[in-house]
């Protein structure tokens, strides 16, 4: 079967063919041994009990791109077994982030708690087998009987109870006789195996909690480890692809599929991949559960979070995301990447699709005192220099503007040059002109700036090729629009902020100035800018409206990433 990946061309017309990872490899080997009748059918399994995040992502790239590259299927399914922790609200935003990534798992929508019947007769099989058998014991004691790594597990004192009482007690539990904790079903492995989950690992537990989809049926739910392999099974995957963490569950996955499936029958495998772990970021659910619960974020789709929601808002493109797990790969060992290679992939992607706008973040009154009074001017601004298809605006001009309060200092350093008194800049598209003047207010802070123009040298004319070192980016006072704009950082000042001294937590790492708040001015095209819009300010960087606060009585931007792009400086040093 031809690979699809391989023959891509990445920009070049004869570009070398595309190495493959090692997950391809094994798929391609799989294709050409005609293991599983040469199909390649994936699957993202993701469990309803948080929002998707930047590691997620990797994910479904992977799985709905092998299914891609190979003219494979991949399934959407939700492994609900725990209803105590999961939402509606969680499915919806999974689905919505999905299909914002640009993939469609078509009528291939699953839910681990279809299978609830079917794992439940299997269970019966296990017990009828005596692989199975119910334990009286309190969790915490069955945690203890395991022992470690260097020390057997101990085995439960129920170990040996009959066929016949496993399956009258392990049917009871199902009728809701007994309460939360009091019983579970084990499987009957190996206490002394090497592997922990090995050990006689819980397969059902009692929960008398309602479930979204299967309401009071059950009352006994089974275990992750239990129902994954076996979901696989039912729905025909091929390539189940997990992260590392769950190599060492791989012989479970594997155990209990020999139960179930005929030597030489088709069965699903399991394969492991590095998660992916960002610098300045914690990727646990549970730990941006507890961001979200104590209000330290702005929700799930807070700008500052890693998930693809928090993306999505501050203006991150499906793009440049589906870029970012390219460029980042599929490897074998866990590793960190710089979070700079995501902010140059954002910034590599709207470099070509942002249109320019004019907006001062920290606004300071310039007035041209030569400049006629009352008179207005529209002057021509390209939208984006790298599209020439995006064509122009026009922009007003008048006598009184602001400038960014950053671009004038009144005792400025040799190499400043921007501007100061008595020194000269171009105002962007328009013209040169020269600070006489320093208004200050009775405290002595600058509140004016009074300059004058040179009306020859305005952009496109024959004088506009004079010479001055600075332009600075404004806007026209009388025009402006008045806009809420947020400068978010990283949510983390430690690079890697699950590593903190004793008696603290990885919150004793959040960064106090996460999040600027800014009255800015912007030029009055982006009154017609709707909620997601994205665009570039002007020397400043990429920014985006905000689709959650956005309204026709306030306009607030989100800056995505800066200019700056240390990740360029770093691969190329």
């Amino acid at each position: 079967m031809k690979n699809n990946k391989a023959d891509m061309k990445d920009g070049a017309e004869n570009a070398a063919p595309k190495s493959l990872n090692f997950i391809e490899a094994i798929v391609e080997e799989d294709i050409s041994t005609n293991k599983n009748d040469g199909r390649v059918h994936t699957r993202f399994p993701p469990e309803p009990n948080g929002y998707l995040h930047i590691g997620h992502a990797k994910s479904i790239c992977l799985n709905f791109g092998l299914a891609e590259s190979y003219q494979g299927l991949t399934n959407l399914r939700f492994d609900d077994t725990n209803p105590t922790r999961e939402e509606e609200e969680y499915v919806n935003s999974i689905m919505e982030d999905i299909r914002w990534l640009g993939f469609d798992w078509e009528n291939r929508l699953f839910y681990a708690s279809d299978y609830f019947d079917q794992l439940y007769e299997w269970a019966l099989m296990l017990i009828k087998k005596g692989k199975a058998y119910i334990d009286d014991q309190a969790a915490e004691f069955i945690s203890e009987q395991k022992g470690t790594l260097t020390r057997p597990g101990q085995e439960s004192p129920f170990r040996n109870r009959s066929v016949e009482e496993n399956l009258d007690l392990f049917t009871r539990m199902k009728n809701g006789e007994f309460p939360d904790g009091a019983r579970v079903l084990r499987a009957k492995i190996d206490m002394a195996s090497p592997n922990m989950h090995l050990r006689d690992p819980i397969i059902y537990r009692i929960m008398h909690t309602s479930h979204d989809r299967t309401g009071d049926k059950w009352c006994i739910y089974p275990m992750y480890d239990y129902a994954h392999g076996q979901s696989d099974y039912l729905e025909g995957i091929t390539h189940s692809i997990c992260t590392l963490e769950f190599e060492i569950h791989r012989p479970l996955y594997d155990w209990f599929l020999d139960q179930i499936v005929e030597p030489g029958a088709y069965r699903p495998r399991q394969y492991e991949f590095a998660r992916l772990n960002l610098s300045y970021t914690v990727m646990s659910k549970r730990k941006l559960l507890e961001l979200v619960n104590e209000q330290i974020v702005d929700g799930w789709d807070d700008p500052r979070m890693p998930t693809i929601s928090g993306l999505r808002r501050r203006g991150y493109t499906p793009e440049s995301i589906r870029n970012f797990a390219e460029r980042v790969g599929v490897a074998r060992r866990d590793n960190v990447i710089d979070v700079a290679l995501l902010e140059y992939s954002i910034r590599q992607d709207l470099n070509k699709k942002a249109n320019r706008v004019m907006g001062v973040l920290k606004p300071l009154k310039l007035t041209i005192s030569n400049y006629p009074e009352g008179q207005e001017v529209e002057l021509e601004a390209t939208n984006n220099p790298e599209d020439e298809s995006q064509g122009k605006r026009k922009i007003p001009f008048s006598r009184e503007l602001y400038i960014e309060r950053d671009d004038f200092m009144e005792d400025p350093p040799k190499k400043f040059f921007r501007l100061a008194p008595g020194k000269e800049v171009r105002l962007k598209y328009a013209y040169i002109i020269q600070c006489e003047e320093v208004i200050k207010d009775a405290a002595g802070n600058i509140i004016e700036l009074k300059c004058t123009y040179d009306p020859e040298t305005r952009s496109g004319t024959a004088r506009s090729g004079k010479k001055v070192k600075g332009t600075l980016h404004w806007v026209s006072a009388s025009h402006a629009l008045d806009a809420e704009v947020r400068l978010y950082d990283r949510l983390f000042v430690n690079e890697e902020p699950d590593i903190v001294e004793e008696g603290q937590d990885f919150k004793s790492n959040l960064n106090p100035n996460s999040l600027e708040l800014l009255n800015a001015k912007v030029e009055p095209s982006l009154k017609t800018a709707r909620p997601g819009d994205q665009f570039q300010f002007e020397r400043l960087g990429y920014f985006c409206i905000d689709p959650k606060y956005t309204s026709a009585e306030k306009l607030v931007i989100n800056r995505t990433v800066s200019l700056r792009d240390s990740w360029a400086k770093i691969s190329q040093s």
